[in-house]
């Protein structure tokens, strides 16, 4: 009869056995004669469940809430070891695991508070990331932080804080390595590049401030031609 809901309410309950279970979570068998629970070893040690000691089921009811803490939080520090999540991703993962919403809260809670799980420095490592590493722009970044769940005022925060210069050095930087790629006239790249440099969520007003730039570049040894691929 392995369970709480079987465990009588009104009586002393002597653990007569504490055994390893095959868990790959470190779980162990608590035995109470013929009832018994698993919990953590963390939680084993923590509330000293040994042979001999005896528990009221009520005292039980609070180690078994401190166990699904715990196995919570041990497996929140999963997910986070192979990267940094974002609260609300985190909250999908283990919701997704079929743990009590109000313990996910409190876990997130306390990961907070631990600085394991920070979105406002998420967004901006993030953000640091995809401009420097993957050469995109605001409007892609905006999008891939909604969809991880950032708040819409952080991440007008965080944009904010990303200078005019830096998305244009990064758009220049893309559309130079772009344009080098693409076979054909002046025309053609225009084209590809300014697609290109769309598609990577740069806005229309600084796609054209880059294009324009390099077909500057690209008309040194044709400078007759410049105004015929210039925007007004």
């Amino acid at each position: 009869m392995d369970g709480f809901s079987q465990l009588p309410d009104d009586e002393e309950l002597e653990i007569t056995k504490v055994e390893r279970t095959k868990s790959r979570e470190a779980r162990y068998r608590i035995s109470f004669g013929m009832y018994s629970i698993t919990v953590l070893e963390d939680v084993m040690i923590k509330y000293r469940l040994t042979r001999g000691n005896t528990f009221m089921k009520k005292d039980l009811e609070d180690i078994l809430l401190a166990d699904e803490r715990q196995r919570t939080y041990v497996q929140a520090l999963r997910f986070l070891e192979f990267k940094q999540r974002t609260r609300h991703e985190l909250s999908q993962k283990l919701k997704q695991k079929e743990f009590a919403p109000p313990i996910i809260q409190e876990v997130l809670e306390r990961l907070e508070q631990e600085k394991l799980v920070d979105d406002d420095l998420f967004a901006k490592e993030w953000t640091r990331q995809r401009m420097e590493g993957q050469r995109k722009g605001k409007l892609w970044i905006r999008q891939e932080l909604r969809q991880k769940g950032i708040a819409n005022e952080l991440i007008a925060e965080v944009l904010d804080d990303v200078s005019a210069e830096a998305e244009l050095d990064t758009a220049l930087t893309a559309g130079q390595k772009k344009w080098k790629q693409v076979r054909g006239d002046v025309q053609e790249k225009k084209r590809k590049t300014f697609a290109y440099l769309m598609r990577r969520g740069f806005s229309m007003d600084l796609v054209r401030r880059v294009v324009n730039r390099l077909i500057e570049e690209d008309g040194a040894d044709e400078a007759e031609d410049d105004a015929a691929w210039m925007w007004e």
